[in-house]
């Protein structure tokens, strides 16, 4: 065996991964009163900027009017968590790299622009409809919302449908 070569370690169980999302899920439902999401770090982080740039902004200064800081929002700490938490377990599985999964036939900068359109379609979309996937999805599921369930389908079939268009950066 070449000595150069790392041992990639397999995921985590998805069942058990899933098991342990939900329980932090209710955990976080339980202990703050509401589920967890990625958007509303987000737009803390946007208002946290906006009123840097330009403080008499009622409209955005505004929409805190509980918290001094929008930065002081535990889901901007959540995110953080994440993030640091998907480099961690990276590093551990040995699967940090810097290469860009993509399809033979696409080149780097496409695969970038895509991700990058898309990710600011889906944070759009996310402002639209009120949250994130794991806060409209996920915890309205948690809760036995209809709304989440409805969420949820139109994620996955929206992508299921989309899949077939965009096969080619991947295949």
């Amino acid at each position: 065996m070449n000595k150069n070569y790392k041992e990639i370690k397999p995921y985590m169980n998805p069942y058990l991964a899933g098991f342990l999302l939900g329980v932090l899920l209710l955990l976080t439902i339980f202990i703050s009163g509401r589920g967890l999401g990625a958007s509303g770090a987000v737009k803390s982080a946007v208002i946290a900027a906006a009123n840097v740039i330009n403080k008499n902004a009622p409209q955005v200064s505004d929409f805190f009017r509980t918290q001094e800081n929008p930065l002081k929002s535990w889901l901007v700490f959540e995110v953080v968590g994440v993030i640091f938490g998907a480099f961690l377990s990276g590093f551990i599985s040995n699967r940090l790299t810097w290469k860009i999964d993509k399809g033979p036939g696409i080149k780097n900068y496409t695969r970038i622009i895509f991700a990058v359109v898309g990710g600011a379609l889906f944070g759009i979309g996310s402002q639209f409809g009120r949250g994130c996937t794991s806060g409209a999805a996920l915890s309205g599921m948690a809760v036995f919302s209809a709304g989440g369930f409805l969420t949820m389908m139109a994620i996955f079939g929206t992508g299921y449908v989309l899949a077939y268009f965009f096969r080619k950066l991947w295949l």
